[in-house]
């Protein structure tokens, strides 16, 4: 299904930067477990922290999917649209239940 008619459609400004500044506490986040690992330090410590950074991304990907389905998939303006919006999410979703 091409997405051409849904390219003028994205995300709000406020949940793009949202997005952002939780994708940079997880990067902060990654570093600071490799450098755990360049200390040598205790395993469940390093596993402790790795559930808390997937804990994290799952987290970024509930409002991401919030923010398409309040931008995308509503601001669409026919039904044609909509149908597409809707059947593109339902991909995204199974994806992310799948590699969950």
């Amino acid at each position: 299904m091409e997405a051409k008619n849904l390219s003028k459609i994205y995300l709000k400004p406020e949940v793009k930067k949202d997005l952002y500044t939780r994708l940079s506490r997880i990067e902060g986040h990654v570093r600071a477990i490799r450098r755990m690992l360049d200390q040598e330090e205790d395993c469940d410590a390093i596993l402790i922290q790795m559930a808390a950074v997937k804990s994290a991304l799952n987290r970024a990907i509930v409002k991401l999917l919030e923010g398409h389905m309040e931008s995308c998939v509503m601001g669409c303006n026919t039904p044609e649209e909509s149908m597409e919006a809707l059947e593109r999410l339902k991909q995204a979703l199974t994806l992310v239940l799948k590699n969950s």
